[in-house]
């Protein structure tokens, strides 16, 4: 009996795999430490390939001595109004005080004093806490709490601030030039992580375009980025790649900071989650990167490095993948010579393009796809 040929995949189903897959052909970089797991996981469900290089993590509570210091310094000054940030942070304020001996002691200043909360679930965790809030920021933001503090006068008053990981310097100096005297605790510090090479790896892909997105939840580990690419000698080139081929996204808008600072508009969800974060990467991807163009050769689709004509894995080299973005974006207009060499940074020479162009033409199922022009360059043949 002759086993019957597998059935093509119709468009209704391709489309459903891509609704599946909506990551498939993208490489994302992730630099968290914690709960990166999670986003990992959610990526790679998604299609995507992750290159993991933690920028910083979190030292061990059971070493940070200066976190009890400022806890009994705070215990100890009864303040009249705390803020709290994160909810991780005040977890892990209330358990690092507990494991010291000092956390029903802890619970009884805070329950004493005026609690601010950041957004809803740093409100979360005071309530699991036994405490209760009187206000919170509406955009979950520090500066809009300081804000509500400072419209109801803080002078001569005493305030507790719970840190995230990256001190805002400003907030505390807005507190204290209003005549406040502010008690900081940083319930997490930042060391640098084990496997130090891996986010050096991590720079080159995104120097190098070997990057669609990189992901960051935390403004720490931009700047230990920044402080690794100065030390490769690559942060201009890193800026310039984050700018112009890379895009970056990050959690919320404290995260976003560093970025916007060295001139990087990154993606920010409206809801500051990692869920929303992955939703938005997914939905900026989908609208931005993918080429889809129906040409004699068949149809073709570019997702990230995923190549398909006619439904078909299509595998490429680097410089040849990146030499048929650009013909696809230009939807079968013709490109130049100089501008195919100088995007592949070539230098002019045409020995090295005519190669280039006879990669891709070998690597794919019909090699007339592309083009040439005559004394003007290469185009799709649509």
């Amino acid at each position: 009996m002759t086993a019957l040929a597998p059935a093509e995949p119709t468009q209704a189903e391709e489309a459903t795999d891509a609704a599946e897959s909506p990551l498939e052909g993208f490489r994302i970089g992730v630099t968290s430490d914690r709960r990166s797991r999670d986003l990992i996981e959610a990526l790679e469900r998604r299609g995507a390939e992750v290159l993991h290089a933690p920028a910083l993590k979190i030292a061990p509570v059971q070493e940070d001595m200066r976190l009890i210091e400022d806890t009994r310094a705070i215990i100890a000054a009864k303040p009249d109004l705390c803020i709290a940030t994160t909810a991780y942070g005040m977890r892990r304020w209330c358990e690092a005080a507990d494991s010291f001996g000092i956390g029903d002691e802890l619970l009884e200043t805070l329950g004493s004093c005026r609690m601010f909360v950041r957004g809803p679930k740093a409100r979360g965790a005071v309530r699991a806490a036994g405490l209760a809030d009187v206000g919170i920021s509406s955009d979950e933001t520090t500066s809009t709490l300081v804000d509500m503090l400072l419209a109801e006068g803080v002078r001569g008053k005493t305030v507790a601030m719970q840190l995230h990981g990256y001190t805002d310097v400003r907030q505390i100096e807005r507190l204290r030039m209003s005549g406040a005297t502010v008690l900081t605790v940083t319930p997490y510090r930042w060391v640098k992580p084990d496997g130090e090479d891996r986010l050096p790896r991590l720079i080159d892909a995104a120097c190098t375009g070997n990057l669609d997105v990189l992901t960051f939840t935390s403004a720490p580990a931009v700047d230990a980025m920044w402080s690794t690419a100065h030390e490769m000698g690559l942060y201009k080139q890193l800026v310039e790649s984050l700018k112009l081929n890379v895009t970056t996204a990050v959690v919320g808008p404290v995260t976003a900071q560093p970025l916007l600072d060295a001139g990087i508009t990154p993606l920010i969800p409206e809801r500051f989650r990692m869920g929303a974060l992955i939703r938005l990467v997914c939905e900026h991807l989908a609208l931005n990167h993918v080429r889809r163009l129906d040409t004699r050769s068949g149809s073709i689709e570019l997702r990230g490095r995923s190549l398909r004509i006619d439904g078909q894995q299509v595998e490429l080299a680097p410089a040849p993948l990146l030499l048929l973005r650009a013909l696809l974006g230009a939807g079968g207009a013709v490109l130049s010579r100089e501008s195919l060499s100088d995007l592949l940074e070539l230098r002019g020479s045409v020995h090295a393009l005519d190669m280039t162009v006879s990669r891709l033409r070998s690597s794919l199922p019909d090699g007339k796809l592309i083009e040439t022009v005559v004394k003007r360059g290469y185009r799709i043949r649509v």
